[in-house]
């Protein structure tokens, strides 16, 4: 995905008030990740990536 890496997806119906896909990159993001959400809409998913594959799987 143009020099990004998928560290996680979530569904985009989640619970009022809940937002799984934000939570879960703030998290990354404190442990020192540039982990950001995207929209994937041709699957109607929340895609949390990092750019030119900082992730370490």
């Amino acid at each position: 995905m143009n020099g990004r890496t998928v560290l996680e997806r979530f569904p985009a119906g989640g619970p009022r008030g809940s937002w799984p896909a934000e939570e879960f990159a703030q998290a990354r993001r404190m442990e020192g990740l540039a982990a950001e959400v995207v929209m994937d809409l041709a699957s109607d998913t929340f895609l949390v990536v990092v750019r030119g594959g900082e992730a370490t799987d």
